[in-house]
């Protein structure tokens, strides 16, 4: 029987999966739990050592005698687990991955008078390679956090360099419960072995080959990283999603929205690359089908699992091996004595060439329907002729989307790569970062914000080194939009003035005193006049168009164009 305590049980189970089979245990009764949880696992020998200090250092020793295999070493709370330092210290010099387990008193009786009490998380400094501090969870997606933390530390210390970590454990009394009859399933984060003379196909996951509803999704990425060339082959052998700000955008968005959670459009496998993905209602549908997921990073150190059950990480060593991803994905290069026997691989290839049709029947409707959806007179309908004319003009241009419900329409229009600060998702310096790239490039450089993010970085404008080529379309609605769009938000009397900030500034004002031409619209004839003077007209200074639209219209004809959209 193991304890009650769930973030000790899942920490316990993950120790089991990533091969750690000492552990030093020193006396103690805040991590009794943890100790007889070691005690209890199969295949984990527990070393008593009364000594801190000591155990930990015959932790490092049990270490080098078993080929510098992660050894565990488990401290009660309070100034026991500053005892380990030394040990961590050489550790840390001597690339030995030492995990320091410590027990801890609850967050909230830390610094009050309570007895062995200090702040724990933190406490070796640079010394470790990751500290963690476990959650004691209540909900399924606080057991996901968990886990995720013990396999990021767990990970991390025989990643590349062997180096030691830090996993704290709050545990609430009462401590001495054991009745769990066993410990749960997890899912170990495991890092695909690969020789560097190796091809990356031969270490990717067995379970991306044996996949029978195949997926790849494609967070934001640099410009030219995939290219369209690239995504077109990989689109013809697997369900590719991918938005504007990873390549070109796939309208996977409306299609995810527009099916619910039927089952028959989730993946069994998945190959993530790249950073965020703007789109909700995606990472939502995707992490409900609960598929495993490989990602594809150049760095095998850096561990991010956007839709919760990441299960691999495989690195490429450079930017070819983006652009031979079709070749590596189909296998066309893995050694054959790894495939399926005969009649396994002709039923995988049909349900393989089923789900990609499924898919791409529906990828095909969304692209028609974003194409022939004509909105009334509002910010969608500026963004789509704003990206029709753009396709028409010769010169070299950039085009950067601000955050919120400007980079939303980008993922509708755009048939181009979109610079957008989406590694945080603010709001702040999106029009700077625009300005940045302007003073920096010779090339056209447009940027379509919103009213909130315009004001909110209007100093971007404030600037000596501003040129002609920066072009604004600013869509001024008069507040956050997107936040009444929010199901219950329209209940709270302060959603209008204090939450979705609702205004009635323009940037005239600020146009004129930074010398920047402006031009203000309000109907579908000026706004189509105005777009076509900011992309054609030449000026040594910037420009700007403010486009004045209705919030209730410009909610109203982004939901109508979801909802019209028929599978």
């Amino acid at each position: 029987m193991y304890s009650n305590k769930e973030n000790v049980n899942i920490l316990t189970a993950l120790l089991a999966a990533y091969g750690v089979r000492h552990a030093v245990v020193c006396p103690g009764s805040r991590n009794a739990p943890i100790v007889h949880n070691l005690n209890e696992c199969p295949g984990i020998e527990c070393h008593p050592v009364t000594d801190e200090r000591s155990a930990a250092f015959c932790a490092i020793g049990i270490s080098l005698a078993t080929g510098m295999s992660p050894v565990a070493v488990c401290v009660t709370s309070g100034s026991a687990l500053l005892n380990v330092a030394p040990a961590v210290a050489e550790a840390f010099y001597r690339h030995i991955p030492l995990i320091v387990i410590s027990a801890d008193r609850p967050a909230q009786w830390i610094g009050q008078l309570d007895g062995q009490t200090l702040p724990q998380p933190g406490a070796f400094g640079m010394m470790v390679r990751k500290d963690i501090s476990l959650p004691e969870p209540h909900n399924d997606e606080e057991r996901w956090m968990c886990g995720r933390m013990v396999c990021e530390a767990l990970y991390l210390s025989t990643c590349r360099t062997p180096a030691p970590v830090h996993i704290n454990v709050p545990i609430t009394e009462p401590l001495f419960t054991f009745d769990s009859e066993r410990l749960p399933d997890v899912r170990a984060i495991r890092r695909c072995p690969r020789d560097s003379r190796d091809c990356m196909c031969d270490t990717l996951p067995d379970g991306w080959f044996v996949a029978r509803k195949p997926m790849v999704v494609i967070g934001q990425m640099p410009c030219g990283a995939i290219d369209s060339r690239t995504l077109k082959e990989l689109s013809r052998s697997f369900v590719t999603l991918c938005e504007p700000l990873g390549a070109d955008a796939v309208h996977f968005d409306e299609v995810i929205r527009a099916i619910g959670n039927d089952r028959d459009y989730m993946p069994d496998y998945i190959i993530y690359i790249g950073d965020t993905v703007v789109s909700k209602a995606a990472r939502r549908f995707l992490r409900l089908s609960a598929a495993p997921s490989c990602l594809l990073t150049p760095d095998a150190a850096t561990i991010s699992d956007p839709l919760m059950h990441l299960s691999h990480i495989a690195q490429y060593d450079s930017a070819e091996a983006l652009k031979d991803l079709p070749r590596l994905l189909s296998g066309s290069c893995r050694d054959t004595a790894k495939s399926l026997p005969p009649d396994a691989a002709e039923e995988t290839e049909v349900s393989r060439t089923r789900f990609l049709r499924l898919w791409n029947a529906a990828l095909d409707t969304a692209r028609r329907h974003s194409e022939d959806y004509e909105p009334e007179y509002s910010s969608m309908a500026a963004v789509r002729y704003f990206e029709q004319q753009l396709a028409d003009m010769e010169y070299d241009w950039h085009v950067h989307y601000a955050n919120s419900s400007a980079v939303r329409l980008a993922n509708i229009f755009a048939a181009h790569h979109v610079e957008c600060n989406r590694g945080v998702n603010g709001i702040e310096g999106c029009l700077s970062t625009a300005v940045g790239h302007s003073m920096a490039t010779a090339d056209m450089v447009f940027c379509i914000i919103g009213d909130l993010s315009f004001f909110y970085d209007q100093n971007a404008l404030w600037n000596t080194s501003l040129k002609g080529n920066l072009r604004i379309i600013m869509l001024n609605n008069g507040g956050g939009s997107i936040f009444r769009g929010l199901p219950g938000l329209s209940d709270s009397a302060a959603a209008d003035r204090l939450v979705a900030a609702c205004h009635a500034t323009t940037a005239e004002g600020i146009c004129t005193q930074n010398d920047v031409g402006y031009i203000a619209v309000h109907n579908m004839e000026e706004m189509r006049m105005g777009i076509v003077t900011l992309l054609t007209r030449r000026s040594s200074r910037p420009m700007l168009l403010e486009v004045m639209t209705d919030a209730t219209t410009d909610n109203d004809v982004i939901a109508a164009y979801f909802n019209s959209l028929s599978l």
